[in-house]
């Protein structure tokens, strides 16, 4: 739901500079013809420099020197806005009307800087927020939206100190927290099992008229109703069975919800199978849906409802979508856009010198389902991915290529870690999974052996952490079986004599809803087995209603699960209906997480959780009680840039006429990056939707919106230092400098 990263408009200028008079020509409407109006009543300096204005030039420099002279009792700020000072505690600093000042600089500074917006499909956006205020001052034209007025509104509210920030206290994120029930509150059990019994009966008379078939789940002739229901009862505890009677199209869904969908949805989702959107909903999963509504959870299932029902956006884009990772674009023989050299066309993804993601042919290629907010859509989209699972068994070839992966890695100088994922790094059968982390486990004892022959400061980095992704502890945790567990601890006990020190499950729960008992017995098993299990959370419209998150890293704590990262949400257009804004990321890490930040007496305590991981559950809670905190805020709120990397370091440089702010990001400083960084320089995101019309969303789904109140004044971001049990072990030798394969 973001937007766009390229500066420079692949159309030629004259044929932009014409849109931009013809734009600047449209009259606005009544409704911003309204919202002016309160803006300059509110604001007599400004309709004072608007109207002595003969022009946009005088308007920007008239509204320049007012701000100068304000920042001139703000020093710190002011060094801020010129990029003199930077880094998290001079960011915290900073006065709530200094956002807003340095803002409206950024705008001045920005004024007349064109950007690719692909929320528009490429259309060129103009940015000049002053002067749009000025043509519809002086002539009522400038074609500017209500929703940027109200954002105008409100930043020169908090210019004057009418919009002041309230920070919530303990009391009131508890408040919040306690809104949220989750997948282990025993009525919401109650209801899951309600589900699970309706869903089954359904999946069984389509086996008994012949509508659905397999090899493995068929009932023996003559089985009564009830030894029916029994014997797929037991099927349900296994996940090939959620796999082979996934959902595959609306009227089934629709069925298996108890006919629940209204009109409106099932036509969207009619458009999106006929559009070629895959469906595949495992009966596990869908039986987390509301279908009975209890007074006390109403709106609870909606971040769980909007990653599986299609939205009107993704269905309008799907055909039109743009890729958004540039480095995931790999052509042979040429480095990818962080600069690294790749030894297959599809199975290594890198971005930074210390970790590769590695991607099996196998069925690990796979989900467990299709999250509607996927970053993957656009493979999708071109038919690279689908659910086709029997055409994803390793071909023969495999064992060759996996070779020719850990060649790379070896001959790599500055790896330490390999992040196995897909897909979804367990869809891969546990002959497959054993068969790859014993390729990782043989490469790193060779990387070990040749580093002994070479002289201190020219040794190769060694693998120090292993970690698989994966989301089927919540999609279906019945993959979590003890034979797979048995595998881990077996790798674990192996890998960890050689020097291998970290070893991860990296999850994705979206809610405390998706902890089920099920999901809480995958995540105990997974972490017997000596591996730590942390979340990456996807900031949606839905999770990020106040409370919800922080409800989350609760309950995970309670089962033994770290948070990783929030991530806001990747992609354009297609993913506007679950976008929450950058500004919502930075108030819930600024307002919510803060009150569960580890303080620094405690980092070296939680340094040690990957060494005794076996003990995570006890260990969590031991802190929180020691610490007095309600959860652990473990995670880094982040945006995943295209060809930069993770980062919150932001500032607003600019609004669209639709009200959608424009953000100029840098790379998180705190970590190596490619040489290529260097080259890159900053990266502009066009976000998909305003904060209007992300306030008026929260308000369909049920939300006081006065509660957010301060999300307007949001500008600026900086990326969170990373939490001392995510750092790399610390070798007692000297790693060269050199950087194998990679080409600048």
């Amino acid at each position: 739901m973001l937007n766009t990263k390229a500066e420079p408009s692949r159309r030629r200028h004259d044929d932009v500079f014409h849109d931009i008079l013809e734009l600047d020509k449209i009259a606005i409407s009544v409704r911003s013809h309204k919202l002016l109006k309160q803006l300059l009543t509110e604001n007599n300096k400004l309709e004072e420099i608007m109207q002595g204005s003969s022009n946009e030039i005088e308007a920007l420099e008239g509204v320049r020197n007012w701000i100068m002279s304000i920042l001139e009792n703000s020093p710190e700020a002011l060094k801020f806005h010129k990029s003199e000072h930077e880094g998290r505690k001079i960011f915290e600093s900073l006065k709530w009307r200094d956002y807003a000042a340095i803002r409206l600089l950024d705008y001045i500074d920005s004024a007349g800087r064109e950007f690719e917006d692909l929320n528009l499909r490429g259309e060129v956006a103009i940015n000049n927020p002053i002067k749009m205020i000025w043509l519809a001052v002086r002539n009522g034209v400038g074609g500017a939206k209500p929703y940027f007025f109200e954002d105008m509104i409100h930043l020169f509210r908090q210019l004057s100190g009418k919009l002041e920030r309230k920070l919530p206290d303990k009391d009131q994120i508890e408040e919040w927290m306690a809104r949220w029930p989750s997948g282990l509150d025993p009525y919401i059990m109650q209801l899951r099992e309600e589900n699970k019994k309706r869903i089954l009966n359904i999946i069984i008379d389509r086996i008994d008229k012949e509508e659905v078939s397999s090899r493995s789940f068929k009932f023996k002739p003559d089985m009564s109703r009830a030894n029916k229901y029994s014997t797929a009862l037991e099927w349900w505890d296994t996940n090939h069975f959620h796999l082979n009677f996934a959902i595959r199209s609306p009227d089934l869904l629709n069925e298996m919800l108890d006919f629940s969908l209204d009109p409106d949805t099932m036509k969207n989702l009619k458009r999106a199978e006929k559009a070629g959107i895959p469906f595949f909903i495992n009966p596990y999963y869908l039986s987390l849906l509301h279908v009975r509504v209890p007074c006390f959870a109403i709106g609870a299932d909606l971040a769980i409802r909007d990653y599986v029902i299609y939205s009107k956006q993704l269905i309008d884009e799907f055909g039109s979508i743009v890729a958004w990772e540039k480095e995931d674009k790999v052509e042979p023989g040429k480095p990818n856009a962080a600069g690294w050299l790749l030894p297959t066309h599809n199975n290594v993804h890198r971005r930074y010198p210390e970790v590769a993601i590695l991607i099996p042919d196998t069925v690990g290629r796979a989900c467990g389902g299709l999250c509607q907010s996927c970053q993957r859509m656009y493979d999708f989209q071109s038919g690279h991915l689908n659910f086709n699972l029997d055409k994803l068994q390793p071909k023969e070839t495999w064992p060759e290529k996996l070779k020719r992966l850990m060649d790379y890695f070896e001959s790599d100088s500055q790896l330490r870690d390999i992040l196995i994922t897909g897909g979804d790094a367990l869809m891969s059968s546990d002959k497959s999974l054993e068969e790859v982390l014993e390729a990782i486990y043989q490469m790193a004892a060779r990387k070990i052996e040749a580093n002994k022959s070479r002289k201190d400061g020219e040794k190769y980095a060694e693998l120090v952490r292993v970690r698989l992704g994966t989301r089927l502890p919540v999609y279906i945790p019945q993959r979590i079986t003890d034979e797979l567990t048995m595998i881990l601890a077996e790798f674990k006990l192996k890998a960890s004599k050689i020097g291998v020190k970290q070893f991860l499950v990296q999850t994705h729960f979206e809610s405390a809803m998706e902890v089920t008992p099920e999901a809480r017995e995958g995540i105990l098993k997974l972490i017997s087995a000596g591996w730590t299990v942390t979340n990456q959370h996807v900031l949606t419209t839905a999770s990020s209603r106040r409370g919800h998150t922080a409800k989350l890293r609760q309950v995970l704590n309670e089962i033994g699960v770290l948070g990783y990262y929030t991530f806001s949400i990747k992609g354009y257009m297609e993913n506007q209906h679950n976008f929450a804004t950058n500004a919502r990321a930075v108030q819930e890490q600024m307002e919510e997480k803060a009150f569960g930040v580890l303080p620094e007496k405690h980092h070296s305590r939680i340094r040690r959780f990957p060494l005794e991981a076996e003990k995570m559950v006890e260990n969590i809670e031991e802190l929180l009680q020691s610490a007095d905190l309600p959860f652990l805020s473990t995670d880094r709120n982040i945006l995943n840039l295209p060809g930069v990397g993770k980062s919150l370091s932001f500032r607003v440089i600019g609004i669209t006429r639709y009200g959608r702010r424009i953000l100029e990001f840098e790379h998180d400083s705190t970590r190596s990056h490619s040489p290529v960084i260097n080259k890159m320089g900053k990266v502009v995101i066009i976000e998909s939707k305003s904060i209007s019309e992300y306030l008026k969303h929260l308000e369909e789904m049920g939300e006081n919106v006065s509660e957010y109140e301060s999300i307007w004044g949001y500008s600026l971001g900086e990326t969170e230092p990373r939490m001392p049990i995510y750092e790399y072990p610390k070798y007692d030798f000297k790693v060269t400098e050199k950087i194998t394969n990679l080409e600048v």
